[in-house]
Order: structure tokens, then C-alpha cells, then sequence
């Protein structure tokens, strides 16, 4: 806990309301990553499908919106950091992800889901969060890049000043990928609002015009 304690002496822990302006991640995951991503085969492939067919985009069909397209989509959300748990709201479907602090395990058999199961420690002033158990069908970005259930996700995250927040985050997916990648988001605090309930279905009238040739 010497991590947690030095953040939350320096009043730099992960309490409060982040939000991304829409960066060019959010389209394009690998915007900026040297080399661009390491695909497999099949996934270079499924990932040029998709990008023809953003209409079948998980976010444009209301669905949850999966770690890491909840950093880049122009939601807010929001960190309750406790001793041994950190929950991160999203105002997006009035939905949330829990990320376990109490030093637990991993599970072996996991129930995949949109958010994955995370564990996390502290690494000096960085929180590094281990996630597993995804689905196997997932998008990354607007483009579909996909991530697997064989995937791996690591997010470390910092907040370096009082008004901003630093996600260091690596893909391990066997399945998707021929090595792991990196890449680095960056969030701001949002003050003087609170969470909205965003619920996606409601008053919903743009799906009927969604026709895919």
C-alpha cells in the first residue's frame, strides 16, 4: 500500500471526473504507435471489414463501451477509489467497471465480459491494472481492431498533476496480435458537472436509417 499512501499524501489520488475530447484514438487506436499494429492475419483482415462497416460498430448499437474505448469516447467518467477497490462509473448507459485492490488473484475460469476482470497494485504513484476474461468479439476503436478473449490488458495510470490523468496501456492478445503493443492516453478532469444517465436506447431513431450494403 506505500503506492496508495505517497499518492494520497501528495492529494494526487484517482478520485474525481475524467473525459477525452474524442482524441484520434478513439478512431484509430494505433494513431501515432510506430509501425502501426502488429496484426494476425485474420485480424488485419476482420479489421478492414469493419472499417467498412462502422454501422455494425458495438458503440453505434448502444452496446457497453469496453475498456480502453471508455478513455477515448467523449463520456465522462468517473473514479471512486477506496482501499481495496476502484470503481469507475460511466455516464455512458449508466454503466461501470470495478477493479479489485484487495491483492486477489486473477480467476483461472472467468465469465467473459465486456469489461474483463480486473485486479490492480501500486507501483509508486501508478496504479497497474491486470484485465482478463474479455469477450472474444470486442472493438477497440471506430475502425474494429479487434481484441479476444485470449487477450490481456495493462493500464497503468498516474495523475501527474491535479488536472489530468496518464494511461500507459498494453494489449497482449496472442490471438489478435503477433506481440504485444503500447500505447499512451491521457485524460482531464472535468469539474463543476456530475454524471448524466446517457442511456443510448432512449429516444433512439437513427438505427432504422442504419441500412448495410
Amino acid at each position: 500500500m506505500g503506492g496508495a499512501k505517497n499518492c494520497a499524501e501528495k492529494g494526487l489520488g484517482l478520485n474525481g471526473q475524467q473525459g477525452a475530447d474524442l482524441p484520434v484514438q478513439a478512431f484509430n487506436i494505433a494513431a501515432g504507435l510506430e509501425g502501426g499494429l502488429p496484426y494476425q492475419s485474420w485480424a488485419r483482415e476482420i479489421a478492414r471489414q469493419r472499417s467498412e462497416d462502422s454501422l455494425n460498430d458495438p458503440h453505434s448499437r448502444c452496446l457497453p463501451s469496453n475498456p480502453p474505448r471508455g478513455y477515448l469516447l467523449p463520456h465522462i467518467q468517473k473514479f471512486i477509489q477506496t482501499e481495496k477497490l476502484l470503481v469507475v462509473l460511466n455516464e455512458f448507459n449508466a454503466s461501470y467497471r470495478q477493479i479489485f485492490l484487495d491483492g486477489r488473484p486473477l480467476p483461472d475460469d472467468r465469465q467473459p465480459t465486456w469489461n474483463g476482470y480486473s485486479t490492480a497494485k501500486w507501483d509508486h504513484d501508478s496504479l497497474v491494472i491486470q484485465t482478463v476474461g474479455f469477450r472474444d468479439d470486442l472493438w477497440l476503436d471506430g475502425s474494429g481492431n479487434p481484441l479476444t478473449e485470449a487477450a490481456k490488458m495493462i493500464e497503468r495510470i498516474r495523475r501527474p498533476n491535479f488536472g489530468s490523468l496518464e494511461i500507459e496501456l498494453t494489449v497482449d492478445d496472442p490471438k489478435a496480435y503477433t506481440k504485444p503493443w503500447t500505447i499512451n492516453l491521457r485524460q482531464f478532469l472535468v469539474l463543476d458537472t456530475e454524471l448524466m444517465d446517457e442511456i443510448c436506447l432512449e429516444g433512439e431513431r437513427s438505427n432504422q436509417h442504419n441500412v448495410v450494403k
